[in-house]
C-alpha cells in the first residue's frame, strides 16, 4: 500500500491498465467482424481506434473500437441508412449478440468482458493530407469528418513532450467518468485533457487532475473544437439531460479534487487519500502509514 500521493497514483495506474485476459478478449472477434464486413461491403481499411488503440483504456470499462473504411460505391447519402445496412449485416452474422446502433457506431456486445464489446465505426474515405480523413455518421443522417490517425498523433506528441505522463493523466480522468457513471464522451475527455496538457510544461497528477476537473466545470462542459483541426466541434454529451447530470458530477469532482490537493499541500496525506478515494468511488489505493 502506498505512503505518498505520487505512489498512490502510480499504483492506481497499474490497476487501470488492461489485464491480459481483457487484451486477448479484445482480439478474439476482430477477424470474424472484419470478414463479415469485407464479404458484405468490401473494405479499404479496418483499424483499431479509441482508447485501446491509443493506450488510454480503463480496465473493465473500455470497449474496443474499430474504424471500417467502406468503398465509396457502398456508402449511401444518408448516414443513418448506412449505419442500418452495416447493423443488419453484422446482426445476420452474429444473431445472438444483440447488435445495435449507437451513432456513429454499430455495437456488437460479445462475451463477458467489457473489452469484448466491439464498436464498429463505418466510414467513407474523404482525403489524405498529413493524415487520412474519413466521414462518419453525425447523428442527424449527415456526415462529419474525423481522423483517428491525427488524434492519436496529437496525443502521442503531447505525451512525448511531457515525459509519457499524458496518457496516464487521460486514464485517470476517464476512470473518474467510469467509476462515477458520468455521461461524458470518452473522446471528449481524451481530447480536452490532451489539449490542456499541451499548454503545460510538466505534469503532477494531483495538481493537473484538479485543474482539469475545475476547467471542465467552470466552462460548463462546453463543446470544443477539434485541436487537430481535422474535425469540427466535439460534443461532451449526447442529450440535454445527460449534460446536466454530467455537469453536476463534474462540479462535485472538482471540489473533491481541490480538497484532496489542499490536504496534500498541508501535509495531511491520509485525508488527501480519503478525498481521492471519494472522487474515485472507493477505488483509489488505500493509504499505508
Amino acid at each position: 500500500m502506498p505512503r505518498s500521493i505520487e505512489q498512490g497514483f502510480s499504483d492506481f495506474l497499474e490497476k487501470l491498465k488492461a489485464k491480459v485476459p481483457e487484451s486477448q478478449a479484445a482480439k478474439n472477434h476482430r477477424a470474424s467482424i472484419e470478414t463479415c464486413l469485407r464479404n458484405n461491403f468490401g473494405l479499404n481499411r479496418f483499424v483499431r481506434i479509441g482508447s485501446f488503440g491509443n493506450g488510454t483504456s480503463v480496465s473493465g470499462y473500455s470497449d474496443v473500437d474499430y474504424l471500417a473504411s467502406i468503398p465509396a460505391n457502398e456508402v449511401t447519402a444518408s448516414s443513418s441508412y448506412f449505419l442500418t445496412k452495416v447493423r443488419n449485416a453484422l446482426d445476420t452474422r452474429f444473431p445472438l449478440t444483440g447488435v445495435r446502433i449507437d451513432t456513429p457506431a454499430v455495437v456488437v456486445p460479445f462475451g463477458t468482458y467489457k473489452s469484448e464489446t466491439t464498436e464498429v465505426v463505418p466510414a467513407g474515405y474523404v482525403t489524405q493530407n498529413a493524415h487520412k480523413v474519413y466521414k462518419i455518421a453525425d447523428g442527424d443522417s449527415g456526415w462529419m469528418n474525423i481522423s483517428p490517425d491525427a488524434h492519436n498523433d496529437y496525443v502521442s506528441t503531447v505525451d512525448a513532450k511531457l515525459g509519457g505522463k499524458v496518457r496516464p493523466l487521460i486514464r485517470f480522468i476517464k476512470a473518474w467518468k467510469f467509476y462515477r457513471s458520468v455521461p461524458i464522451s470518452s473522446f471528449y475527455l481524451e481530447m480536452f485533457t490532451a489539449r490542456y496538457a499541451n499548454g503545460e510544461t510538466s505534469i503532477v497528477y494531483s495538481i493537473d487532475i484538479k485543474k482539469i476537473l475545475r476547467q471542465l466545470a467552470d466552462r460548463g462542459l462546453s463543446s470544443m473544437y477539434d485541436p487537430t483541426g481535422v474535425g469540427g466541434t466535439i460534443q461532451p454529451c449526447k442529450t440535454v439531460l445527460s449534460h446536466a447530470d454530467a455537469l453536476s458530477k463534474t462540479a462535485t469532482a472538482a471540489t473533491r479534487a481541490e480538497k484532496a490537493r489542499s490536504a496534500e499541500s498541508s501535509g495531511d496525506i491520509k485525508s488527501a487519500f480519503d478525498w481521492w478515494s471519494l472522487l474515485y468511488d472507493g477505488r483509489f489505493p488505500t493509504y499505508y502509514l
